[in-house]
């Protein structure tokens, strides 16, 4: 059974249990100069199935669009963007070439090449082809989660760095507690030579935070980890 097709005059209307594509929101899907937004279920469908074979994230820079919205950006008077069947989305993290392959896996039809500006236009059709072609990518690109790259959470440089921030704050705090303590009665004047050792302590400890960091990140190169 074919769902109907909704549309609503601004994308907070649109209720949360009938918003089913998860990696997607009504605000991406509206219309960008007024909010309303057209609910077409198929193209969604579609457009989720192609962010799951992609596995990376999609980013739309125009879906549905109002005529008098689409009027004013020079869309084509009989443009699918106004039914809510088309999607024109950015290559900044995409190879065009497998996205092409991937949108019409999973059904696009239409398909419009705009390599200046860097997006594609795809749509549920009639099957066409416009614009011109995208150059082939020099080099593919870089995985998103390189595993050589140490977590954050066990890099020595961020240990080392973590060491000297606390220890500058800490050596600012003796600080500003042995201003106040001088200008106290005189019977907390005997802690202020303290205070001072205290200080230099926390600086010397600063410093060291500060060369294990630059020793760390030194040896990372080394090791081709950086």
């Amino acid at each position: 059974m074919t769902e109907p097709i909704r549309t609503f005059s601004h994308f907070r209307e649109v209720p949360p249990q009938v918003w089913r594509w998860p990696n997607f929101s009504p605000a991406e899907i509206a219309c960008r100069g007024t909010g309303q937004l057209k609910l077409h279920p198929e193209a969604l469908d579609r457009l989720q199935a192609l962010r799951n074979r992609l596995g990376k994230p999609i980013i739309i820079r125009s879906a549905y669009r109002s005529p008098g919205h689409n009027r004013a950006v020079g869309g084509a008077p009989r443009s699918k963007h106004m039914d809510g069947t088309a999607f024109d989305i950015a290559m900044t993290n995409h190879d065009p070439a497998a996205f092409e392959a991937a949108a019409r896996a999973v059904g696009f039809l239409g398909f419009g090449f705009y390599p200046r500006a860097g997006f594609m236009h795809i749509d549920l059709g009639p099957a066409r082809r416009w614009g011109a072609p995208f150059p082939a990518q020099a080099t593919p690109f870089a995985a998103e989660q390189p595993p050589a790259r140490e977590l954050l959470t066990e890099s020595r440089t961020l240990r080392g760095a973590g060491a000297a921030g606390a220890a500058t704050v800490g050596a600012a705090v003796v600080e500003v507690a042995q201003e106040t303590l001088a200008e106290a009665q005189e019977a907390v004047l005997p802690l202020v030579p303290y205070l001072d050792t205290l200080r230099w302590l926390f600086i010397a400890l600063a410093l060291a935070g500060i060369g294990i960091a630059a020793y760390a990140r030194i040896d990372d190169w080394k090791n081709g980890l950086r």
